[in-house]
């Protein structure tokens, strides 16, 4: 059985709407390292809400999340961030590029937030975009890119720090069918050569199809499949 790179204890997240809603109810779940785990349901069911208590973007009310056993709880905001830095790879949707940064700038940047010399930033960015298909396409600003190359610049800038787990918000969402296709098997690619842990966020059942395990969320509460 594989050993968990993450776990949650019976995390909890609510808001005031009039009444208090609760986006994440009761959640204790497992993130097995070196799989692709899939967090699956539908809008609103609070999926995107527990994405930012396991990525330390938000606080729960109670309850907490351990990274390879840090918990965050026992965390200051400072310690959080510097975790984020190192540990933690992130891809959205909207791809969230910078837009006067070229690719291999945006690239660079997480590497520059820990202090790694700017030689090697340059080096570890190139090799990053080559492998997802951009070693053509260093000097180019997003918009003088496709939705789909804009999102594989995502996925190397999420790569540049070797996190210890990378969290994809429907990271497909906002792709056609074959930028969809591109962007799965580069997570299957770098899951299989270098071990790299993902959590898919979505509600699109054949993405989470290339998922070795599968967490389904209803109401804020989610379900380990079996």
């Amino acid at each position: 059985m594989t050993e968990a790179i993450m776990r949650t204890e019976r995390l909890n997240k609510a808001f005031s709407l009039g009444e208090t809603i609760y986006a994440v109810s009761d959640v204790s779940l497992s993130i097995p390292g070196g799989r692709i785990t899939a967090i699956v349901g539908p809008s609103g069911c609070g999926k995107s809400t527990l994405l930012s208590l396991l990525g330390g973007l938000d606080r729960p009310m109670s309850g907490d999340v351990f990274l390879e056993n840090q918990s965050y709880r026992s965390l200051s905001e400072d310690g959080l961030a510097l975790l984020r830095r190192r540990k933690l790879g992130y891809v959205f949707q909207f791809f969230n590029l910078i837009p006067h940064l070229t690719a291999l700038e945006n690239v660079m940047l997480p590497m520059s937030f820990i202090g790694v010399k700017r030689s090697d930033a340059k080096a570890r960015a190139t090799e990053l975009l080559e492998r997802v298909g951009l070693g053509k396409r260093l000097s180019h600003v997003p918009l003088q890119l496709s939705g789909g190359e804009q999102q594989r610049v995502a996925i190397a800038r999420a790569l540049a720090n070797s996190p210890a787990l990378i969290l994809a918000d429907e990271p497909t969402g906002n792709l056609d069918s074959k930028s969809r296709n591109d962007v799965l098997n580069l997570f299957e690619k770098f899951n299989q050569e270098n071990g790299q842990t993902f959590v898919l966020i979505t509600h699109d059942d054949s993405v989470a199809a290339i998922a070795h395990k599968t967490i389904r969320m209803s109401d804020g509460q989610a379900v380990e499949d079996q």
